[in-house]
């Protein structure tokens, strides 16, 4: 599979371009572009997350940050010591990540939140860039099942021998794969996903880091 990058007006989906363009109207301060992949290039640590959200990442540019997952993700990082400064979603200079990246399957935000088939594989070219790019990376966690599969197929596995699941564990490779459900605001709205889950699996990873 070709490694690229994704230009800031990408169209290789007609649909999510077209969302993209009427946001530019609608939102014109905005970023509305494709998201690049954020974070330290020496990372061990890689998060995949589904897609950036319309007053989130496609206002910033940066993945997670200014929606309510963001809040989840970055305050969990900042406890486990994966962060430089204080999370502030009004100001990005406050903060960096330290031995981290993250990234999202789908690089353009889709409407209503959901890209389609066609969309998540078009951008898988993309997260194999991301995933090569990282050259010291030892675990990555995937939020949500997207997010998952997409990184099962880039790396030509089979996803019926790595099934996602909350809180699992799979050997892929030279990489570790820890799952979780998505730290969305209806996840956590409805306890599908709670705060100490999300650490559970934090724990996992940081233990596995510390001691590999």
């Amino acid at each position: 599979m070709e490694t690229l990058r994704p230009t800031k007006n990408c169209k290789l989906c007609i649909r999510l371009y077209d969302f993209r363009s009427d946001n530019k109207k609608k939102y014109p301060s905005y970023y509305n572009g494709a998201i690049p992949i954020y974070g330290d290039r020496n990372a061990e640590l890689l998060i995949i997350g589904l897609a950036p959200g319309l007053k989130g990442a496609n206002n910033s540019g940066r993945p997670f940050t200014g929606d309510y997952a963001g809040e989840i993700l970055y305050h969990t990082l900042a406890k486990y010591n994966y962060l430089y400064g204080e999370y502030n979603k009004n100001d990005l200079k406050k903060f960096s990540l330290k031995n981290c990246a993250i990234t999202n399957a789908v690089k353009c935000v889709p409407p209503n939140n959901k890209p389609n088939a066609n969309e998540i594989n078009n951008c898988q070219r993309f997260l194999l860039n991301d995933l090569a790019s990282l050259k010291n990376i030892k675990a990555v966690l995937t939020l949500g099942r997207i997010a998952h599969n997409s990184l099962i197929k880039i790396l030509n596995l089979k996803i019926s021998e790595y099934p996602f699941k909350h809180n699992t564990e799979h050997k892929l490779n030279n990489l570790k794969l820890f799952n979780s459900y998505h730290c969305s605001r209806y996840n956590i709205n409805t306890k599908r996903l709670t705060l100490e889950m999300f650490e559970d699996v934090f724990e996992n990873i940081d233990y596995f880091i510390k001691n590999t």
